[in-house]
């Protein structure tokens, strides 16, 4: 609070001789300095300074001394500074707090001298100290209108400072006077300077002092009102740049002229007020729309900000495709677009069937497993053709970064939403067809497994909330039809594969080869090579020829490769002159792909030649095939080995059937002891393959019964079957792959398990079985009755066969 000057007060006329030996009581006050002739209001606490203000009797005169330190509550005589002021008590009031509230007037300088009490105040002597007066002389009047002139511009420009302080200022002629009032109104000195200020006797310094304090002050505030302009001119720039731009908004959109900025965002706005998105999301994605809003293009974020609107705001949230399913139309587009499978044809139908009675139904998720080129992918595009929707196909095979699914989170750079987001935007529809090719190639490193993360993606519980990690907002995939194709199901993870209905595709025999490759393979080859129908004719023989010895698959994609280069052929003889039409004869056959690639039939014929050969039937993730089994005999102490890179598996049924053979020797018209002396060597050819599997036992064992009894084999015959130690035949998996393998290879009887019966009924139509004798076997001596002759007639019988499938060969 700014001390009251009173120039009406006249000086004491005490001396300083006077108060020699006189002691007063001492006030220590903190942070506040009173001047001579100034009146100031003193909050007292301190019990030793109340006891001061309360002994005070009809002389109220008192020392006034600032503290060298504010901090100290009890200060003594050494915390205290030398000079001081006497001043006067015109009046005390008592607070409620039990402080005391004095208004003092200050009326000389002293000087502190010796304390003569402490307790319970300080008492001191002082001396006056005599005012130092500047001559008369125009450089003091100058410095006097100078300070005067300098107080009144600070006073005229604060806002805390009264006005009637410039006119006490100019009614003060005493110099000392003058200095001591300026210096007891300035609220800005510290109390080091005010204390510095009193402690100067001479009255032309303290004017230079506080004419320096005055000048500091004047360009202190000079730069305040400076900064204040300036920014209070930025903040009215800044509204009236805004109020401007609000304007200049409102004039484009009324024009149609808005800049691309505000366009971008206008356009994203309509886009989420039509995406048909559930409240949550719309909530964020305009919350997201407000900040790009708001924000500089030319910053940083603004572009990711934009992307992640954008992403919402494209996205299928509402728009479907698919429309009343109709079976009839279902069942002529499958059969329009693929031969046979009518097993599987029909599960489709079914499926389809529910769908159209339930239309919210919850999966179950579809999974084609097959060898490669047997329509499993086709299958899909031809459903998605059925239920007129799109159709969008996503290769997970090598895929082994789980983001790639899920999405990357937007704090990484180059963030993008998973393969599932990122093909609902292309196909723009929220129930698509999607097919989630080659799952069973799934990869696995650090990164994540994709296999769990696909989990939550088909499994019809959880996907109608699936979330991705870009997107961070749910997204509804019940609708969406997922179809998954795989070639063997033992590398797909048992939760995932829980969630899928197996559906097998197996392969073709050759009759359904030779009927794809007229109705599709061959059109659309003779279409992609540029050639014209007229000119190109290919007989059912000669398709026939290249499925049954160039051909060694399942399904059919080798067959139209070959097909292809038979019409890239025929391309080059149109591109050489050639008009006239080309019928592909099996010469022309020979000429365009080289000698035959395959005789498994005459192979059979063949090699059944000699005792000891059996063929058996195996599984692939390539479909069927026929496995060589060869055993042979010489001198030795019964030895037995086995070679050809088979597994632990194969093993254990080659000691099976050795053991069977052995313990049975003399039922099989051999001496107990015919291996006494002999070594037995059991070889599956093509060693550098691996081979395993419990298949081949049946074929192990009659092997080498057919080397014991030196009884060659029927010729075009194979089995599969497993063997036990007391000669039962067990039933083994893979029946229907394995049967076309050996209708392929041109074999006219295959034994099989009994067990399997009902299979076979089931899985192979009566086309495929035609041609084939099929005998069923319990125990290994069904199989040995129907493999080995019983007679001679028989051992004849077969060697004809034999020679005629040789003698066609030719």
């Amino acid at each position: 609070m700014p001390s009251e000057f009173v120039s009406v007060i006249k000086p004491s006329e005490v001396r300083s001789g006077e108060d020699k030996g006189r002691s007063y009581p001492v006030l220590p006050v903190r942070d506040t300095v009173l001047f001579p002739h100034a009146v100031l209001p003193l909050t007292v606490g301190r019990e030793s300074s109340i006891q001061l203000i309360q002994s005070l009797g009809e002389e109220k005169t008192i020392l006034v001394v600032a503290q060298k330190d504010a901090r100290q509550d009890q200060p003594d005589g050494g915390d205290l500074h030398v000079i001081g002021t006497r001043a006067t008590v015109h009046k005390v009031v008592k607070m409620p707090n039990q402080s005391l509230f004095v208004f003092t007037e200050g009326t000389e300088r002293v000087k502190i001298g010796n304390y003569t009490q402490t307790q319970p105040f300080l008492m001191a002597e002082c001396e006056v100290l005599p005012e130092v007066e500047p001559e008369t002389s125009p450089e003091a009047e100058a410095m006097q209108r100078n300070v005067v002139g300098q107080f009144q511009e600070i006073v005229t420009s604060s806002s805390t400072l009264s006005d009637d302080l410039q006119t006490i200022a100019i009614n003060i002629e005493d110099s000392s006077r003058l200095s001591d009032f300026i210096a007891s109104s300035l609220p800005f000195l510290s109390t080091t300077d005010k204390q510095e200020l009193l402690e100067t006797q001479d009255v032309k310094t303290r004017l230079e002092k506080i004419n320096s304090h005055l000048a500091k002050e004047i360009e202190v505030q000079q730069l305040r009102n400076k900064i204040q302009t300036e920014v209070q001119d930025s903040v009215q720039q800044s509204q009236r740049d805004y109020y401007l731009r609000e304007q200049m908004k409102a004039i484009q959109k009324e024009l149609g002229d808005q800049d691309d900025t505000q366009k971008d965002i206008a356009d994203l706005k309509e886009k989420i007020e039509a995406a048909g998105m559930p409240e949550d999301v719309k909530k964020d994605a305009l919350k997201e729309l407000g900040r790009l809003g708001r924000m500089n293009p030319a910053a940083a974020d603004y572009s990711l900000t934009r992307n992640y609107v954008e992403w919402l705001a494209v996205l299928p949230w509402s728009k479907g495709s698919a429309g009343e399913v109709d079976i009839v139309h279902a069942q002529s587009v499958l059969d329009e677009d693929h031969y046979g499978l009518r097993k599987v044809k029909d599960r489709i139908l079914d499926y389809l069937s529910v769908r159209r009675l339930k239309p919210d139904m919850k999966g179950p998720i579809l999974c084609f497993v097959g060898p490669p080129g047997v329509g499993k992918t086709s299958l899909g595009r031809s459903i998605a053709r059925a239920l007129g929707r799109k159709f969008s196909r996503i290769s997970l095979g090598g895929m082994h970064d789980e983001a790639e699914i899920r999405g990357h989170r937007r704090t990484y750079i180059g963030a993008l939403p998973g393969q599932i987001i990122q093909h609902l935007k292309r196909v723009e529809v929220n129930d698509p067809v999607f097919m989630l090719d080659e799952i069973d190639k799934l990869g696995r490193d650090f990164r994540g497994d994709p296999s769990s993360a696909l989990l939550e993606t088909l499994d019809p519980e959880q996907n109608n909330t699936f979330r991705d990690n870009y997107l961070d907002q749910p997204f509804d995939l019940s609708k969406v039809l997922f179809i998954c194709t795989a070639n063997q199901l033992d590398p797909i993870p048992a939760p995932l594969l829980d969630r899928m209905e197996i559906i097998e595709l197996t392969g073709y025999t050759e009759e359904e080869k030779v009927n794809i490759a007229e109705k599709y393979l061959i059109p659309r080859q003779i279409k992609e090579n540029g050639i014209s129908v007229d000119l190109i004719e290919f007989p059912t023989e000669s398709v026939a020829l290249i499925a049954r010895h160039y051909t060694r698959e399942a399904g059919v994609r080798r067959l139209e490769q070959l097909i292809g280069t038979v019409c890239r052929k025929l391309a080059r003889k149109v591109a050489e002159g050639r008009t006239e039409k080309l019928v592909i004869t099996p010469e022309i056959i020979h000429e365009f792909l080289g000698g035959i690639k395959v005789r498994v039939d005459t192979e059979i014929a063949e090699r059944t030649k000699r005792a000891g050969v059996a063929v058996g039937l195996a599984w692939t993730p390539a479909g069927g095939d026929v496995l060589f089994i060869e055993a042979n005999k010489m001198k030795g102490k019964g030895g037995f080995s086995i070679t050809g890179q088979i597994g632990d598996v194969m093993k254990e049924s080659m000691q099976a059937a050795l053991t069977w053979v052995r313990s049975n020797a003399t039922s099989l018209g051999l001496d107990e002891d015919v291996l006494k002396d002999i070594d037995l060597h059991i070889h599956v050819p093509a060693g550098a393959i691996p081979k395993d599997g419990p298949s081949a036992g049946v074929t192990m064992a009659t092997a080498l019964v057919s080397l014991l009894t030196d009884k060659p084999v029927r010729p075009l015959l194979a089995m599969t079957g497993e063997i036990t130690l007391s000669g039962n035949v067990l039933p083994v998996g893979g029946i229907k792959e394995k049967f076309l393998a050996a209708k392929r290879a041109g074999v006219r009887d295959v034994i099989l398990p009994i067990d399997v019966k009902s299979n076979v009924e089931e899985d192979l139509t009566a086309d495929q079985v035609e041609g084939v004798t099929i005998h069923y076997a319990s125990r290994i001596e069904d199989v040995l009755a129907v493999a080995l002759p019983k007679s001679v007639k028989e051992a004849v019988q077969n060697e004809e066969v034999r020679e005629e499938v040789l003698a066609a060969a030719q």
